[in-house]
């Protein structure tokens, strides 16, 4: 039987994580109404435990009222070591509807396109409504990615195109050449994935060699869709950087700097922003905004 779409992310999904991961999650987890705990990022990629963590947490909760999700930072000390963890949380239903494209943000598809591993998972009703989230998100980028990208050229050049238009609409400041390592640090993973998300999405496409030809008749309303969100992506981004920059312990450093390191403005912190890091984030955000 050939591999579809969804045996490859639910294969990626089921990535080793270290036991101290795992059990970062499940507290996670039993503190809320848990679907799943994703675990993603570069200590993904490295196994590493230093540094911040990075965790999704879907839920069953209440609708979000406002921005989603929301971002908390917090430290859990284990077996004499300290894990630094970020923890964004949202519902379950919201995140599928992001992944699926049917909402102008774009950062839940362009960030679980790329590899992530289900670190906790309530049930296999959950697992299987998790992993056809991710392959909704796989299939939207590679729709974009299609439209974006050449008229012909090799899977690893559509997925350069993708990442290089999603940095510009979520104003990621990145290091020239970063979507390189993202495309070599998977391995074959991305070059086998454009085809099967293609297939899945129901747009056809040649090959010739390493080099893939799609056919798009809809590329125009595509490209006008991403333009949409692209427009709209910046204030978005912003507002949401500030907001979940500026709302846990320690939130005006932490917050000052993240700010800065997403966005290349430098932010002043006087005594007041230090003491009220939430009533700032008006200013903060009209300041990041002219100087954007």
């Amino acid at each position: 039987m050939s591999e579809t779409l969804r045996d490859q992310v639910a294969a990626g999904l089921d990535a080793a994580v270290a036991e101290p991961v795992r059990a970062v999650a499940a507290r996670l987890a039993g503190e809320t109404q848990a679907v799943a705990v994703l675990f993603y990022g570069s200590n993904l990629r490295t196994r590493s435990l230093d540094g911040v963590l990075d965790f999704y947490v879907l839920t069953d909760g209440p609708p979000e009222r406002g921005l989603w999700p929301t971002v908390s930072y917090r430290e859990f000390p284990l077996k004499g070591q300290t894990l630094r963890a970020k923890i964004a949380t949202m519902r379950a239903a919201t995140f599928r509807a992001a992944a699926s494209g049917d909402l102008v943000d774009t950062t839940i598809w362009t960030r679980f396109v790329q590899p992530a591993a289900l670190a906790w998972v309530r049930d296999a009703g959950a697992r299987h409504a998790v992993v056809d989230a991710i392959a909704a998100a796989v299939v939207t980028a590679a729709r974009f990615a299609a439209a974006l990208g050449p008229a012909e050229g090799t899977a690893e050049d559509y997925w350069r195109a993708l990442f290089r238009q999603t940095y510009a609409a979520e104003l990621r400041v990145e290091r020239p050449g970063r979507e390189e390592q993202i495309i070599a640090h998977g391995a074959g993973r991305y070059q086998r994935l454009l085809p099967l998300a293609w297939d899945a999405a129901g747009i056809a496409f040649t090959r010739a060699g390493d080099r893939l030809i799609p056919s798009l008749p809809q590329a125009d309303r595509v490209r006008r869709a991403w333009r949409r969100r692209r427009r709209l992506g910046k204030p978005l981004n912003i507002a949401r950087l500030v907001r979940a920059a500026f709302t846990f312990e320690g939130a005006a450093a932490y917050g000052a700097w993240k700010v800065e390191r997403h966005t290349g403005v430098a932010v002043t912190l006087t005594p007041w922003r230090t003491r009220h890091p939430v009533l700032a984030a008006p200013a903060v955000l009209w300041q990041v905004w002219r100087q954007r």
